[in-house]
């Protein structure tokens, strides 16, 4: 049983979808999903990510790593500092979320001497950044001089790069191939909600991607040409330095097996994974998995080098996570028993361990990071 929404925000919902019947209604009756799905989740003052609901955390619609335990960050500060060091450049985070992440991170490079002069967060959320910069006076009030706001990729950006859970919210493209070729999902207005509506791929570069493919029919997935062009953007304008990203994705291999012929696109509502993108517009974050084949190829064309590719569990236990657990005693057992079970949850294969990899990509001469000493698995890319 779904918990029921408030008035106010199915309220909200109702918004939301009147915009969505107007888009479509624009654009002739009949809208790309990758269009509905921006919409749903950027809108101003409407989307997901651009209204003011709870969406991180207990109370809120999914629980990301940082929400979990300031190791998961702590961690990822002592991955990147040999980086920092060698580039003396500045950390990018986009899409800072809660802002959690963000304050673990710079307590810990804090402590271990290699603060940036600058932490720049990439979000394009008004409520969003209220929130991470009211954590972060909580957090680091000391800090916060060195953190700023961007609404726009730098020009020129030199340093660590990182995307914790960023590729798997940007729009895709759904494509359902048949014994006729491969058509472009998209949305019209039926029966006073939404329905699916399939024709032909009118855009040059999502046919190629998805004739290259070469699935057995009927199969319906996701192409995400938004994380291709993010990361090609990334490889354009970073100088030198390393780009992290970490979200849960398979290789294409994986990606489109035969077992995965209805795709991996979900909403996320109060913790519920639902197979449903129409329901309740607004409330619901809308993710598909990431495929890193498609996002290494799309850095490499850029001018980026795949410098690691690894399961979140062999790259963070790599990076020290285990040896941070225990700076707290077990026999402190209040303290160190809700660490320890936030760590097995970002480790377990049955939990992030296995489905949230983490991936790097380099430009210019940066050291190799310790997370991937072991587990690197970048040949199956």
């Amino acid at each position: 049983m779904l918990p029921a929404p408030s008035a106010d925000a199915l309220a909200h919902s109702r918004r939301v979808a009147a915009h969505l019947v107007t888009q479509i209604e624009a654009a002739g009756g009949w809208m790309p999903f990758s269009k509905f799905m921006e919409s749903a989740l950027y809108a101003p003052g409407l989307g997901y990510y651009a209204a003011g609901a709870t969406k991180f955390g207990a109370a809120g619609d999914f629980v990301t790593a940082p929400e979990l335990t300031p190791l998961f960050g702590r961690t990822l500060a002592r991955a990147v500092v040999p980086v920092l060091a060698a580039t003396a450049g500045d950390v990018l985070e986009l899409g800072a979320g809660s802002g959690r992440l963000a304050a673990d991170m710079l307590g810990e490079l804090e402590r271990l001497g290699a603060l940036p002069a600058r932490y720049a967060i990439l979000d394009v959320s008004a409520d969003l950044v209220e929130r991470q910069r009211q954590a972060l006076e909580q957090a680091v009030p000391h800090l916060l001089d060195r953190v700023v706001w961007l609404n726009a990729l730098p020009e020129s950006f030199t340093g660590v790069v990182l995307g914790n859970e960023v590729l798997d919210a940007l729009p895709v493209e759904l494509v359902h191939w048949t014994d006729t070729g491969p058509l472009q999902r998209g949305v019209v207005i039926r029966n006073g909600g939404f329905g699916w509506e399939d024709r032909a791929i009118a855009d040059p570069v999502l046919r190629l991607r998805a004739e290259a493919l070469d699935l057995v029919p009927p199969y319906l997935s996701e192409i995400n040409l938004a994380a291709d062009a993010l990361l090609t953007s990334l490889g354009e304008r970073l100088r030198h330095g390393l780009a992290l990203v970490i979200d849960y994705g398979f290789s294409a291999r994986e990606y489109y097996h035969v077992q995965r012929r209805m795709g991996t696109l979900r909403a996320h509502y109060r913790h519920h994974a639902l197979d449903d993108p129409f329901f309740l517009p607004g409330l619901c974050d809308l993710t598909a998995h990431v495929d890193y084949s498609a996002a290494a190829k799309a850095g490499m064309a850029a001018g980026m080098a795949l410098a690691g590719y690894a399961s979140q569990a062999s790259f963070l236990l790599n990076s020290g996570l285990a040896e941070l657990l225990l700076e707290t005693s077990p026999t402190d057992a209040a303290t160190y028993l809700p660490q320890a079970n936030a760590v097995q949850r970002l480790v377990s294969p049955a939990e992030m361990g296995e489905l949230f990899k983490v991936m790097a990509l380099a430009k210019g001469k940066v050291p190799t990071l310790a997370g991937f000493a072991r587990g690197d698995r970048q040949h199956t890319l």
